[in-house]
């Protein structure tokens, strides 16, 4: 019967702000065929993600049958017909491996903390070191400073990249750093600076933590504060700072690479699958 050399799998990211979902093809080398993002908001997670791939199936014209595979990764029991889930660490590892083959670390910055992951040349996790979720070094802290100073999320990278005197926040606990924050505009700095300021100290924890995983480059930025410039070029300066020569890689489907990850680890599963079933009838 052979097993089959065309097929799509699903992954499925649910995160704590968004949820991201991609439809990957399988025929020959797999590639991503198509990706989409949702704010959660105040709406029923479950619910979202429901709609996510009822939408994606409805663009693609295909079916739920038509999937070999829907993976999920996240907060994946928010997910009612996933096959099988995969851990956040396993499912950025190999969406970086999927933009970059030659990672050999990477970072996922994620709302509530910053994980730094050596991989494999095969995209498995090798070692890890992550912050503390009460760290400011998180998306969440970004994005609630950002609301704090009158900012969209999307607009923090182009305005920290504005700064000419950054102010560092001292604080290590996140209410600690957002009181700081309050007391540097009381005190008239400025937003910029501000914001240059909080992305130099988060750089300067994931420099630590790279330190301490004992990190080889190149190293790939994934999740949302991957494509914040302002923090990319924190995190460069920080390098530059104290010495240290890793080479930092971005792509601009960095967000989706926990979802990725899911997805391709979901087709080597149905591959796996498949085959134990042929050597089983024959």
């Amino acid at each position: 019967m052979g097993i089959e050399k065309s097929f799509y799998t699903m992954g499925i990211d649910v995160g704590s702000n968004f949820i991201k979902l991609v439809l990957v093809d399988y025929s020959g080398t797999p590639e991503l065929t198509d990706q989409h993002t949702e704010k959660i908001r105040k709406r029923n997670p479950s619910q979202v993600a429901e709609e996510m791939i009822q939408a994606m199936l409805t663009k693609h014209n295909l079916n739920y049958e038509d999937i070999a595979y829907l993976a999920s990764t996240g907060e994946g029991d928010l997910v009612k017909r996933k096959r099988g889930h995969f851990y956040g660490m396993t499912t950025h590892a190999k969406g970086a491996n999927f933009f970059f083959p030659d990672a050999k670390t990477v970072v996922d910055m994620g709302a509530l903390y910053v994980r730094a992951v050596k991989v494999s040349s095969d995209a498995r996790v090798e070692d890890y070191k992550m912050t503390g979720q009460c760290a400011s070094g998180s998306g969440q802290f970004v994005e609630n400073i950002s609301r704090y100073l009158g900012l969209s999320i999307e607009e923090v990278g182009d305005v920290s990249l504005q700064s000419d005197e950054p102010e560092i926040s001292s604080g290590i606990c996140a209410v600690l750093a957002e009181t700081d924050v309050i007391n540097m505009v009381s005190r008239g700095i400025s937003t910029p600076n501000i914001i240059k300021g909080i992305h130099l100290s988060i750089a300067s924890r994931i420099i630590k933590l790279l330190s301490s995983l004992k990190s080889d480059s190149p190293i790939i930025i994934t999740g949302g504060m991957a494509l914040n410039k302002g923090m990319i070029q924190a995190i460069e300066e920080q390098l530059v700072e104290t010495g240290k020569k890793f080479i930092i890689k971005t792509h601009p489907n960095a967000i989706y690479a926990g979802a990725i990850g899911a997805a391709l680890w979901g087709g080597y599963r149905h591959i796996k699958l498949k085959e134990k079933e042929e050597t089983f009838i024959n």
